[in-house]
């Protein structure tokens, strides 16, 4: 992993916070030898904080939280496009993000993050149910209803509570490397990888029994990244024709299939930069690059890196 240093994790708990949204960050970042993080769950204020759907929240800690934390995750709430949070709240968020704390939100959170003015200018997400509710008191922010999760730096948004999951790998892998975030997505038995251009839902339209048989083919072709795959090879397992793959793989995903794929070989690569000695060659092979130069080129494009400045950056994290 890059650094060995605790990294501090603060979870904001406000008035009618979602309890989904409240746990997902609070478990996979707890503390354990596999994850160099320590959370805390605080309030506006220490004590109690009335939560949403019939659970409220006994927190330690107040705002000084925020002060001691390295990243600020705030859940959502109910009534976000009715409720501002309140004053001291919203200058806490503005001081921590001026020393440099990342603020993510999870759900309507985003509503919280957008009263600070940090998103104004940005792309941001949230539920689906409340994209427009967001767009019309926050006009300034470009929101985005068809992603799971945006990434603006120092300012983090994600959709309804399950990607919350995706958000919170998404960061384990730019902390600790894809091998940490593999590693907590089996824990949490949670898809390993969900790009945050993905889809927050499938059209009504669509059978569920298809949207089975589309996610059993991302499973069959992860298992084989390092074998020919291609836009007819995918549809075929699917049992549908290729246009028909093309057209709904980018509805589920945001990707094309081959792009998806791409994008899978090189999270492949990552891993075994991480995790193993094997040359920048043998790895193109293994995961279906080809040459070590492609995957130069694909990592340069994709990352902004290269695979030997990544493999020193990432290397012996296990």
């Amino acid at each position: 992993m890059p650094e060995s240093r605790l990294r501090r994790v603060a979870v904001l708990v406000l008035e009618g916070a979602k309890p989904l949204d409240v746990g997902i960050p609070a478990q996979v970042f707890t503390t354990r030898a596999s994850m160099p993080y320590e959370v805390r769950v605080c309030g506006p204020a220490p004590g109690l904080v009335t939560g949403g759907d019939g659970l409220s929240y006994h927190v330690a800690d107040g705002l000084d939280a925020l002060t001691w934390a390295d990243i600020v995750f705030i859940p959502g709430y109910r009534f976000p496009d009715r409720d501002d949070p309140p004053r001291a709240v919203v200058a806490a968020l503005l001081d921590a993000h001026t020393r440099g704390t990342r603020l993510a939100a999870i759900s309507t959170g985003a509503f919280a993050l957008a009263a600070t003015g940090l998103l104004d200018g940005k792309r941001a997400t949230t539920h689906w149910h409340y994209t427009r509710a967001l767009a019309a008191k926050h006009p300034g922010i470009r929101v985005d209803e068809n992603v799971l999760f945006v990434d603006e730096g120092g300012v983090l948004t994600s959709a309804g509570a399950a990607s919350g999951i995706d958000l919170c790998l998404h960061i384990l892998r730019g902390d600790l490397g894809v091998a940490a975030s593999n590693h907590a997505a089996r824990r949490l038995v949670a898809a390993p990888y969900r790009s945050g251009g993905q889809a927050q839902y499938v059209p009504r339209s669509v059978a569920e029994p298809l949207g089975e048989r589309f996610a059993a083919t991302r499973e069959w072709a992860l298992h084989r990244l390092g074998k020919p795959l291609t836009l007819e090879t995918l549809a075929r397992h699917a049992a549908v024709s290729p246009r028909t793959f093309s057209r709904r793989f980018v509805e589920d995903t945001g990707h094309t299939p081959m792009q998806w794929v791409l994008r899978a070989r090189i999270d492949m690569a990552r891993e075994l930069l991480e995790r193993s000695q094997r040359s920048v060659e043998q790895i193109a092979a293994d995961v279906g690059l080809g040459t070590g130069a492609n995957l130069r080129l694909h990592f340069q494009r994709i990352l902004g890196t290269t695979p030997s400045d990544y493999r020193r950056t990432f290397a012996n994290g296990e």
